[in-house]
């Protein structure tokens, strides 16, 4: 990722949200982060003409959806139910005349009312794993998918156009979900990467992107680390965060400036989970082989730090490394 690309993002995700709050002198909407309530409501009305356009019968519920409704305009039990809130994060970083566009873009690659995911031709070639946050998945699919951390699930997925489809029924692909997660690990391994690293308050964290599987990558951490940081087991592990579908944070650990990673890498996983497309979890982590520690709590409104266990170990061996490194002979 280049530097004026992360300049960019930068403009149109974290720090755009707030500016046009204050250019609208409007208050920011509640539940389609980061628009405000005027550009929330110019959205709504956008994609219940687009809805209306495809023949799709829905309407806002007034929070974060359409939802399907019967001919006569009452709630149908049955049917599409849409997000908006993927869709706001997606529109604040346009200009405004590209909206239309952007959401009428956004329903085409709509699934049609009652049709699962198309099945890929080859899987072998076309399915991966993907992660999701839980909370924006439908209850009754959740069950059908482990999870990879608490809150994130693997699922099977396949790209449908533009659009990524999650196959959360396994039996509906041919193949038992040990055979689908081979073929999807190894699908995910031949991605490619986008790599910037940046240096911020001293410690150098690698900016990872490239698609809509970026933040899956992490399934595949031993690869990334190899093949586009050249990192082989890292002595003292990393510090990871997978904040939205095409970002993933990492500061392999070396010496102290850990403790500064870890705040630079609170405050960009909560911007970037905040306010990009695909938002995939707030936390960072810490992952040593193939253990993934949960660094930050959220549960009080506030974060909070949890450095017991394999990250304390860790922080203990390097100051243990650094004072025999400066010892006088």
């Amino acid at each position: 990722m280049s530097a004026g690309k992360d300049r960019q993002r930068g403009r149109n995700g974290c720090d755009g949200g707030r500016r046009r709050k204050d250019e609208d002198g409007n208050r920011q909407h509640p539940a389609l982060v980061p628009l405000t309530v005027t550009q929330a409501n110019r959205l709504v009305r956008l994609a219940e003409n687009a809805v209306a356009e495809r023949g799709l019968p829905m309407r806002y519920d007034g929070e974060a959806a359409l939802v399907p409704i019967e001919a006569d305009g009452d709630p149908a039990k049955d049917g599409m139910f849409a997000g908006l809130a993927n869709l706001a994060r997606t529109v604040a970083g346009l200009p405004r005349q590209q909206w239309r566009s952007a959401v009428a873009a956004h329903f085409d690659q709509m699934v049609p009312e009652g049709g699962p995911p198309t099945i890929p031709d080859d899987l072998e070639g076309e399915l991966y794993l993907r992660l999701v946050r839980a909370s924006t998945i439908e209850p009754s699919w959740v069950e059908r998918v482990p999870e990879f951390v608490p809150g994130v699930l693997t699922a099977p997925a396949s790209y449908a156009g533009r659009a990524v489809a999650m196959h959360f029924d396994i039996d509906s692909l041919g193949v038992p979900w040990e055979e689908a997660a081979r073929i999807g690990l190894a699908n995910l391994r031949r991605l490619k990467d986008e790599v910037e690293h940046v240096v911020l308050q001293g410690a150098e964290i690698a900016m990872i992107t490239g698609g809509m599987f970026t933040a899956s990558r992490a399934l595949v951490l031993d690869t990334v680390l190899r093949e586009s940081l050249r990192v082989e087991n890292p002595r003292f592990g990393c510090l990871v965060a997978m904040p939205a579908r095409d970002m993933l944070l990492v500061h392999v650990l070396r010496d102290q400036t850990v403790v500064n990673a870890v705040d630079v890498l609170v405050r960009l996983t909560t911007c970037f989970f905040a306010d990009s497309p695909g938002p995939v979890s707030p936390h960072v982590y810490y992952v040593t082989g193939n253990e993934w520690q949960q660094v930050t709590d959220y549960s009080t409104g506030a974060v909070h730090l949890q450095t017991a266990g394999r990250l304390s170990e860790a922080l203990q061996r390097l100051d243990t490394d650094a004072n025999a490194r400066w010892r006088p002979t």
